[in-house]
C-alpha cells in the first residue's frame, strides 16, 4: 500500500532512503533547506553536491516548503545532523498527531546533555503526542543504496507494531530491514561506531597496519557496550547489524567521512582544517565529545574515546595517543567478552 512520507534532510542518506521509499511506490516528498537543490532534484533527477554521478528516482517530489513535504503525511523520516535535530522537530511538531509515526535514521548524541536522537525528539515535542517513534540503522553507505546494492539494517521502537510498520515500508530484494526491540543498543551502536571510525582512519593516516585496525575495532566494540551496557542496552544487539555490523563498514570504507577525516588527522591536518575541507558533517566528532562527558560522568573506562577527545579537543598528536593507548596497565579480555555474550566470568 502507497504510503505519504516526508522526508526532512535532503544529504546523502536522506536522499538514499527516499530513493529506496521511492522504489517502493511511496508517495515521497523530501525536504531540503535551499530551492536551488529542490529545483536540481525535480528538474535534472540529481543531488551532485551529495551524492554525484546518480540518477535519482521520478517518483521522488523535492521542495523547501517544509508545510508541503509534512502535512498530511503519516510518516516523517529524519535524517539531518544531530546539531539541527531539537531546530527541526521544533518546526515540524505543529503537524505531528496521534497517527504520525516519527522515523530517524540520524546517527550521534548530543554533547552537553549526552541525550539519544529519540530522547531529544521527544524532549522537543513538549506535549505533542505521536504514535510511535522509529529508529533505522545499520551498515550502509548511501553511494551504494542508491546503486541499490545489497543492504541489509535495523529498526527499533518501544512500539514494536509501529517498527514493523516501517519494516514493510523500506523493505524489498535489495534493501532487507530486521526488527529489535532494543532501542537503546540500536541507537548508541549507530552512533557510537563513528568515534571508533575516526580511530580507525587516524591509524591508517599515521601509516599503521591492519594489525593496528583489528586491535581498534575488537577493543572498541568492547567499549561500546561497556557503556551500553551501563546505560541498558542488551549486551547481544552489540554483536547484530547495528553493532558490529555498522562498526566494520564505517571502519573499513573509504565511502565513511568519519574514516576520511581521522585519516586527514593522522596524516597532520588540523581539526578545523579538516572539518572545512570535508564540506559535510562527521558526526563522530561531535559524538567523542558527548560520549567523552558523558563516561566520566558515569564512571565508564573509555580509553579509545578518551584518547580521541585528547587528539580532537586537546590538541594532543595522534602518534602520541596512540602510544598512550599501547602503554595502559595490563588487562584481562574476557572480562569485555562477556559483555557481550552476557555472561559473568571470575
Amino acid at each position: 500500500m502507497s504510503e505519504k512520507i516526508a522526508v526532512i534532510g535532503a544529504g546523502s542518506w536522506g536522499t538514499a532512503l527516499a530513493g529506496v521509499l521511492a522504489d517502493n511506490n511511496h508517495d515521497v516528498r523530501l525536504w531540503t533547506r535551499r530551492e536551488e537543490q529542490a529545483t536540481e532534484i525535480n528538474q535534472n533527477r540529481t543531488n551532485h553536491k551529495y551524492l554525484p554521478g546518480f540518477e535519482l528516482p521520478a517518483a521522488i517530489q523535492a521542495s523547501a516548503d517544509l508545510e508541503y513535504c509534512i502535512n498530511g503525511a503519516d510518516y516523517i523520516l529524519l535524517v539531518v545532523p544531530t546539531k539541527a535535530v531539537r531546530e527541526m522537530i521544533h518546526q515540524i511538531r505543529t503537524f505531528v498527531h496521534k497517527n504520525t509515526v516519527l522515523i530517524h535514521a540520524s546517527k550521534g548524541i548530543e554533547p552537553g546533555t549526552s541525550k539519544r536522537i529519540s530522547e531529544m525528539m521527544e524532549e522537543e515535542l513538549l506535549e505533542t503526542k505521536a504514535k510511535a517513534t522509529v529508529v533505522l540503522s545499520g551498515p550502509s553507505h548511501a553511494e551504494e543504496v542508491c546503486e541499490r546494492q545489497p543492504t541489509t539494517v535495523t529498526v527499533s521502537s518501544h512500539i514494536m507494531e509501529a517498527a514493523e510498520d516501517v519494516q514493510e515500508l523500506f523493505m524489498n530484494n535489495q534493501f532487507r530491514v530486521y526488527t529489535n526491540q532494543d532501542l537503546i543498543g540500536v541507537e548508541l551502536g549507530g552512533a557510537l561506531k563513528n568515534i571508533i571510525a575516526l580511530g580507525i582512519g587516524m591509524t591508517d593516516g599515521l601509516g599503521y597496519g591492519d594489525n593496528a585496525k583489528a586491535a581498534l575495532m575488537t577493543r572498541g566494540l568492547a567499549e561500546i557496550a561497556r557503556l551500553g551496557v551501563k546505560l541498558g542496552a542488551n549486551p547481544l544487539t552489540f554483536t547484530g547489524l547495528s553493532g558490529l555490523g555498522d562498526l566494520i563498514v564505517t571502519c573499513i570504507s573509504q565511502h565513511s567521512r568519519n574514516w576520511r577525516a581521522g585519516y586527514k588527522l593522522g596524516s597532520g591536518n588540523d581539526l578545523q582544517t579538516v572539518l572545512e575541507e570535508m564540506g559535510m558533517v562527521v558526526e563522530g566528532v561531535r559524538t567523542t565529545k558527548a560520549v567523552y562527558e558523558l563516561a566520566n560522568d558515569i564512571d565508564v573506562d573509555m580509553p579509545i574515546t578518551t584518547a580521541l577527545y585528547d587528539v580532537l579537543f586537546e590538541n594532543k598528536k595522534p602518534e602520541v595517543a596512540v602510544q598512550q593507548l599501547m602503554g595502559r596497565v595490563r588487562k584481562h579480555e574476557v572480562e569485555n567478552m562477556s559483555l557481550l555474550l552476557g555472561t559473568d566470568f571470575e
